[in-house]
């Protein structure tokens, strides 16, 4: 089934989306049009764009990258349109222009905060991928951001979290289908090939390499970076864990109930490949919630060998019955002997090593959400505060593996109790001139 088709198909009853005539533009602004920028087009971000443009009423002025080739790509799916997105290379310009109602950041990682941060406190709503933030520091800093701008929306692209079919799951597990969820399992698993050793060489002229470090203190420019390995450099990227496992153990976190670990512990490595790569492709984190619950979550970069049928997924374990999702919008549900008592089936295929969507058409349930929220017709499915719990679990992750301590935390926040070389990760230092403002 294409995306047209699925739009067609979901329709708008199904997919929650009603369409009024909302000033968007301002109280006497006859129109009901979201029109959006897009921040970020070499992959994932060319294709929210496309996604996003067939929505109904829904217009893509501007995209923005730094990078020739990506703003080549981003506009590919527009090739036919009467009307194209305009091309403004640098942040700081398009935040400024007043004719869009909400940016979508799909840039690198170190990006993702500070971009949603100028979005906000220049008026526009914002949809930010996963993860939230580069680090815990930042996660919080767009909490803020939210309390202080509260007309501002601010998505996390979560998509899972719009899932009607794992939507209904939550609320049988919260209304005792399986009994007492305690204990969560979520793991991914993908086929990565080394990244080789790079070599220092000039910036390509196709590229402002300024611009793309943005906030990040200046490194040179090496060849096995740009683009997509930087996930990889613990300087731009945030590892697998925030990369894919921020969205099971996100669902782990929300069937559970649960909101701040208490103590979080990971192993892994780099063992698939020796070279540039820095952070795990091998890792098992363990978050516990006090004395009552517990999520672990697997992740393996290198090798693609299946659970449960699927390279990604999650379990939900109960006293009374366990629940299975093989990454997609479905389950099934096992009572305590094992014996299966309900399936439901999910309404697209997925692929879990699909580096662009994993879960295919099913994304766009997430993207109506958004821009039926701008319209004030749907309240967000997964608002940052919300977001950043999940993403904070996988930088507490991230931390444990780094520094190779068990860290214990303050359940009221996540913050890490007593481990001064464990917090120097909580934040990052800034190059000169480019520090975070709210």
């Amino acid at each position: 089934m294409n995306r047209k088709e699925f739009i067609k198909h979901v329709s708008l009853a199904s997919a929650g989306v009603t369409i009024l005539n909302f000033p968007v533009f301002g109280k006497n602004a006859p129109s009901n049009k979201v029109v959006l920028a897009v921040m970020g087009v070499n992959s994932r971000g060319a294709y929210l764009a496309e996604c996003y443009s067939q929505l109904p009423n829904v217009e893509i002025a501007y995209l923005c990258d730094v990078e020739e080739k990506a703003i080549a790509n981003g506009l590919k799916p527009f090739a036919n349109k009467d009307r194209k997105p305009a091309i403004i290379k640098d942040i700081h310009e398009l935040v400024n222009k007043k004719d869009f109602d909400a940016l979508v950041v799909a840039a690198p990682d170190h990006w993702h905060t500070p971009a949603a941060i100028l979005g906000v406190t220049h008026g526009k709503h914002v949809y930010v991928e996963k993860p939230c933030g580069h680090n815990p520091y930042e996660g919080e800093l767009l909490v803020q951001a939210m309390k202080k701008y509260p007309k501002q929306l601010i998505q996390m692209g979560n998509q899972r979290r719009s899932m009607p079919n794992l939507i209904n799951a939550v609320k049988e597990v919260r209304e005792g289908l399986i009994g007492n969820a305690y204990f969560a399992k979520a793991w991914y698993a993908n086929n990565r090939k080394s990244i080789g050793y790079g070599k220092k060489i000039p910036v390509p002229s196709t590229l402002n390499f300024e611009l793309w470090q943005g906030p990040a203190p200046r490194r040179d420019y090496q060849d096995n970076l740009v683009h997509y390995n930087w996930h990889w450099f613990w300087h731009w990227g945030t590892a697998e864990t925030c990369n894919n496992g921020t969205h099971e153990i996100d669902m782990c976190r929300w069937f559970l109930n649960v909101d701040y670990a208490t103590k979080v512990t990971s192993a892994g490595g780099r063992y698939a490949f020796k070279d540039d790569w820095q952070t795990p492709d091998t890792q098992v984190a363990t978050f516990e919630f006090g004395n009552d619950k517990s999520i672990t979550w697997e992740g393996r970069s290198c090798n693609k060998m299946v659970q449960e049928g699927g390279s990604r997924g999650f379990i939900i374990y109960g006293d009374k019955g366990t629940l299975i999702n093989s990454g997609n919008d479905d389950y099934k549900v096992y009572d305590a002997d094992n014996k299966l008592v309900k399936e439901v089936k999910s309404a697209a295929s997925n692929d879990g090593t699909n580096t662009v969507s994993a879960t295919g058409n099913l994304d766009f349930f997430h993207f109506h959400n958004f821009v039926d929220s701008v319209r004030g017709e749907a309240t967000i499915n997964s608002p940052i505060n919300e977001g950043h719990k999940s993403v904070l679990l996988c930088h507490l992750a991230n931390i444990a593996q780094r520094t190779g301590r068990t860290l214990h935390c303050d359940p009221k926040n996540g913050h890490i109790l007593n481990d001064a070389a464990a917090m120097k990760y909580w934040r990052r230092e800034y190059e000169k001139g480019w520090e975070l403002k709210i």
